[in-house]
């Protein structure tokens, strides 16, 4: 499995430059291939191949004086650049053929992008050096925060400077099969919601921490302060700057929390089961901001390649399955119900389900996991005696007796 490690950089003032100059000779590049290859569509010629775009748009190219400032920079930058246009057309074209989700075609890279992303191979020679910065061709020694020791050599290394004007240094890293957990005896189904993040089949609840929300105020004061800022002036960079730094916080709060609850539930399970929403289709109700605070994609998807890598198992359930309408209990289903009812009575069984921990002890049945609904709020509901059992109270009410589940 590859897995991508990600640190931040602390560039000084001249290594900022130097990596504006690079992010913007690899825009150059891929804009002017993404031209050559588009006059040439249009003009029903040949498609012009890598090696072909390569000696003209950089070697060539440096000899001119328009773009002899490609030349300050490492060609290795420029190289990828061109990698990264074919990718881009190689996922369009699949897109069309259906081997993958369908994505637009190619676009032209704005100067006034807010991200910016560039790649050094083996070939431009970059290192780590002994005090432990990163050494870049023709950019300098910048210095890293390593929060974490890599697990072997990678050969590549990808810059990033995002839209808050933070810069990350990521890495691609080949894992061995030596990670793989001791074997569990858990087997867990997982009901997503808002009001509760996660619903375990055990009965455990995770509140959902609304980070978005939580961060509603505050962002609608710098936003509010953008607004008034004129257009072109340093002051709405500032402003605009201020903004991405609070929507960054928030999106690191909420990776922060899906990792670390992704990897308690793949360390203490042996299966996991979780239900396939659409989230696409519920993002267009009058839930939508809620649906993108709490993240149910980017949480499935680290549970996903967790249980990978550490040797789980992962079912995923159709998201047409009636895990909110039958009972956990006998199986009957009992029709929809409307979200305001979260307690509901089993018509067949007389089971009282919590309609939560009732949908994810579902989940793992529909999964084919053997999981107990034992510690679960779930339980068999009062029913009146036989009349011959019945007796009464001091104040003469009838007795109810619970008759236990077999």
């Amino acid at each position: 499995m590859q897995l991508r490690y990600s640190f931040r950089m602390y560039p000084n003032g001249p290594q900022r430059s130097a990596l504006a100059r690079a992010f913007g000779c690899s825009r150059v590049v891929y804009n002017d291939a993404l031209r050559a290859r588009e006059t040439a569509r249009s003009e029903g010629a040949p498609f012009p191949k890598t090696g072909d775009l390569s000696k003209l748009l950089i070697t060539e190219a440096k000899k001119t004086g328009e773009r002899a400032w490609l030349g300050e920079v490492s060609a290795v930058v420029l190289q990828q650049s061109l990698r990264d246009l074919d990718t881009a057309y190689r996922n369009f074209f699949d897109g069309l053929k259906g081997k993958r989700p369908k994505m637009g075609a190619p676009q032209f890279k704005s100067r006034k992008d807010n991200r910016h992303a560039m790649r050094f191979t083996a070939n431009a020679r970059w290192r780590i050096t002994a005090g432990g910065d990163l050494s870049l061709p023709k950019i300098g020694d910048v210095r890293v925060k390593w929060s974490r020791t890599l697990p072997s050599n990678p050969s590549t290394v990808t810059v990033i400077k995002d839209a808050a004007g933070r810069y990350f240094c990521s890495f691609v890293i080949e894992t061995g099969a030596d990670e793989t957990l001791p074997e569990m005896a858990g087997q867990v189904g997982i009901d997503l919601g808002l009001t509760h993040f996660a619903i375990l089949s055990d009965g455990t609840k995770i509140e959902s921490p609304r980070f978005l929300r939580r961060a509603e105020k505050k962002l609608k004061r710098e936003q509010c302060r953008l607004s008034r800022k004129v257009k072109g002036s340093s002051n709405r960079t500032k402003a605009r700057i201020k903004v991405a730094r609070a929507h960054a916080r928030v999106a690191d709060a909420r990776r922060e929390f899906h990792h670390q609850l992704s990897t308690r539930i793949i360390r203490e399970n042996q299966a996991v089961a979780v239900e396939d929403l659409a989230v696409k289709g519920l993002a267009r109700t009058r839930m939508a901001k809620s649906v993108h605070d709490a993240g149910w994609s980017a949480f499935v998807t680290m549970l996903e390649y967790k249980a990978a890598r550490y040797g789980r198992t992962l079912v995923r359930i159709g998201r047409f399955e009636p895990t909110s309408q039958m009972c956990s209990q006998c199986g009957v289903k009992d029709g929809p119900k409307p979200l305001r009812i979260r307690v509901w009575e089993c018509g067949a069984c007389g089971a009282v389900l919590d309609r939560d921990i009732n949908a994810a002890v579902n989940v793992a049945k529909a999964a084919g996991l053997a999981v107990s609904a034992c510690r679960a709020l779930v339980r068999p509901g009062p029913v009146p005696a036989r009349r011959e059992e019945a007796g009464t109270h001091r104040d003469g009410q009838t007795t109810v007796v619970g008759i236990p589940s077999l």
